[in-house]
């Protein structure tokens, strides 16, 4: 009797033992309720820029539905790509994420070596928004109100117009690229280190335009303090109606949309990365985040796991042909 109740202690001990190691190798997140505490989002552009422009609406709304903060944190330099790097290696834990652009598609083809690697590194969770670019000017420094009147000046004076960018291996520098190639015309590129930045000397007149992403510009298009000559695509956009598209104005071919979108390091818990696009999907639904999509322009694409990953396939390729064919390189 005595032999079979020691049996028994030592079998409560032995199960009671592999428990407690189960639970210490099961990650914080699984332990409770996701998200039991705030998440970190990397935005490798500086205050101010496109991404912005959606990441911070969409934390509000996210902290709204789960009573938990998204923490906005602010990584510039060298078009985006800084950023990416700290994401790639951050801890793989559920809390941690990127939220990048068409950018980093393009990165891959202009810089040489990066310190990660967009499909190795970082895990495509959802698409959250996509807008047109818009070629818009200070309209103290270029005084043409259509795109003929701008083409006929650029092609009489090449050179002497420069457009600002977020960096060497944007969207917004390819779009110039694009728009060079394509009209037979030069125009100096100015990199900088971000959208918000470039836009701010835009509007102050250190720059004369910009190919720029309509989320950050809309609000100032709408201002007076630029103005937008050309929206790209083969429509018009409701945000800026009395603006034509480029298909209307002879650039059928002229088609760049900025989209921005969510990854996760490599080793995030497919249980967390589930949750996480759940969560982002029930935020870009909710009447407020459609309002504020709405008024910059912007479609929620809804494009999470398989087809986020094909879409970005198909970036990735279709940038590398535009770079290739512009010749664009880092300035």
């Amino acid at each position: 009797m005595q032999h079979s109740k020691n049996q028994f202690q030592r079998r409560e001990v032995l199960q009671w033992a592999a428990g407690a190691s189960l639970a210490a190798a099961l990650p914080a997140w699984a332990q409770a309720t996701w998200p039991s505490k705030p998440v970190n989002m990397i935005v490798p552009f500086p205050a101010g820029g496109g991404t912005d422009a959606f990441a911070r609406p969409l934390a509000a709304v996210f902290a709204k539905l789960t009573s938990k903060q998204i923490i906005i944190d602010n990584k510039g330099g060298a078009g985006g790509t800084v950023g990416a790097g700290v994401a790639a290696r951050s801890t793989p834990d559920g809390y941690n994420y990127f939220m990048g652009a068409v950018h980093h598609t393009i990165a891959p083809s202009m810089y040489p070596k990066l310190d990660y690697d967009l499909e190795r590194d970082l895990v495509p969770l959802i698409l959250v928004a996509a807008v047109p670019q818009v070629l818009v000017v200070n309209p103290k420094k270029v005084t043409a109100n259509t795109l003929k009147e701008f083409l006929d000046f650029v092609k009489k004076n090449p050179g002497r117009l420069n457009y600002g960018s977020a960096g060497s291996g944007t969207s917004h520098h390819l779009a110039g690229e694009l728009f060079k190639l394509q009209t037979q015309t030069f125009i100096t590129h100015i990199p900088y280190r971000g959208a918000g930045p470039a836009l701010q000397d835009l509007i102050s007149g250190n720059v004369d335009m910009m190919f720029d992403g309509l989320g950050s510009s809309s609000a100032h298009i709408k201002g007076g303090r630029i103005k937008a000559l050309m929206v790209s695509g083969a429509k018009r956009n409701p945000a800026i109606p009395d603006v034509p598209c480029s298909a209307e104005l002879g650039l059928p071919d002229y088609t760049v949309s900025t989209w921005y979108g969510i990854w996760a390091p490599k080793g995030t818990p497919a249980e967390a990365q589930g949750r996480m696009i759940d969560e982002v999907r029930k935020a870009c639904l909710t009447d407020e985040a459609k309002a504020i999509w709405a008024t910059q322009g912007a479609e929620f694409p809804n494009l999470a796991g398989a087809q986020f990953d094909a879409f970005i396939k198909t970036e990735l390729r279709k940038w590398s042909q535009v770079v290739k064919a512009s010749g664009a390189k880092l300035d």
